[in-house]
């Protein structure tokens, strides 16, 4: 599942406008629409397109290679697919079953739930929605009152709520220097009623427990997306300073980038060899080991440290005019800072 040169034009044509925007162009979405990207992890029999999960990273590595905010948001939008088998058959084809669906949210518990007759009260407030102004359905936790008061107990009980765009405000409030087409705005739910059958836990299946990919451990899960966002980006900034350097001329700089290239394509390599093998563990033993969940985790973040080593060492080399804003590099720059601060990847 690739791009033509064509497809990957186009999309870099809107980045800059995304950017000033600070939302996808319609023209990109319906890029992930027609390629079924935000349902690489949803059940082929609710409008998915499963996609193993080390083919699926590589497609999230090129898609952030592309376009930083475009490739978080298919990371992202695509995430939501691990929840699918937390909810009953015919709750997921209500949330995924169409082409345009897709799933934004937080795993902050930043909310809490009155339990009423068949359902919730919600109230809460959730940062970092990224997604936010396509989202058709919406997630986050909050945790459970008791007689009208948080839960108090060291361990409070946390229920995941699904909820409509009709219950969420958004506040845009998305400020930061990278990823800023990302739409990674707040969401505020006031008093809203979510029925029970609208809320899931992690700890319960409800269908599709005989997919491979849901087996997989979710911390794992997430820190490989993440990772696969970061090469991508890495792998777009080595090409941009690269083009900025034969423009000038400039042969040392460039035998300093060709230097990284190679040195970043072993870490590449190194990486989705742990991760192929984890994939393999995982379909012959049903189970990831500690030992290669540990693997799996340090390599992640090793990956997303090489990858903003890129930056780090040949930024302070390609001049006063990759400070420019409307530079590729300078935007990419950005971006790959962004995608690195996330806690996933600090290690």
């Amino acid at each position: 599942m690739g791009f033509t040169a064509h497809e990957i034009s186009s999309i870099r044509e809107q980045s800059q406008q995304m950017e000033h925007d600070g939302v996808i162009t319609p023209e990109a979405l319906q890029y992930i629409y027609d390629k079924k990207l935000f349902h690489l992890f949803v059940a082929d029999d609710l409008d998915g397109n499963m996609t193993p999960l080390p083919e699926a990273i590589r497609i999230f590595q090129e898609c952030a290679r592309i376009d930083g905010s475009f490739g978080w948001l298919v990371t992202i939008g695509a995430g939501g697919g691990y929840f699918v088998p937390f909810m009953t058959q015919s709750v997921g084809l209500d949330v995924f079953g169409k082409p345009e669906a897709v799933i934004a949210g937080s795993g902050a518990t930043t909310g809490t739930a009155r339990k009423v007759d068949g359902g919730y009260i919600v109230n809460g407030r959730w940062k970092y929605c990224s997604g936010s102004t396509h989202a058709t359905s919406f997630t986050a936790n909050s945790i459970l009152e008791q007689e009208g008061r948080p839960n108090s107990d060291e361990s409070p009980q946390i229920v995941t709520l699904i909820m409509t765009p009709d219950q969420v405000q958004i506040l845009k409030d998305w400020n930061t220097f990278g990823l800023k087409a990302t739409a990674s705005h707040s969401i505020v739910v006031t008093d809203a009623y979510i029925p029970d059958e609208m809320t899931f836990s992690f700890t319960e299946y409800r269908s599709h427990q005989d997919e491979v990919l849901y087996k997989y451990p979710f911390l794992a899960f997430a820190q490989t997306s993440f990772a696969g966002v970061a090469m991508g980006l890495a792998d777009h900034f080595l090409e941009a300073a690269e083009e900025m350097m034969k423009v000038r001329g400039n042969d040392k700089v460039l035998a300093e980038i060709i230097e990284q290239k190679q040195e970043f394509a072993r870490q590449k390599d190194a990486f989705y060899m742990v991760l192929d093998k984890s994939w393999e563990d995982l379909n012959q033993k049903g189970t990831l080991s500690p030992e290669m969940e540990l693997r799996i985790s340090s390599e992640c973040v090793t990956a997303a440290r090489a990858s903003l080593g890129c930056g780090l060492k040949l930024f302070p080399m390609l001049g006063l005019s990759a400070c420019m804003e409307d530079t590729v590099v300078n935007r990419v720059w950005r971006d790959l800072q962004t995608a690195c601060q996330h806690a996933l990847l600090r290690g």
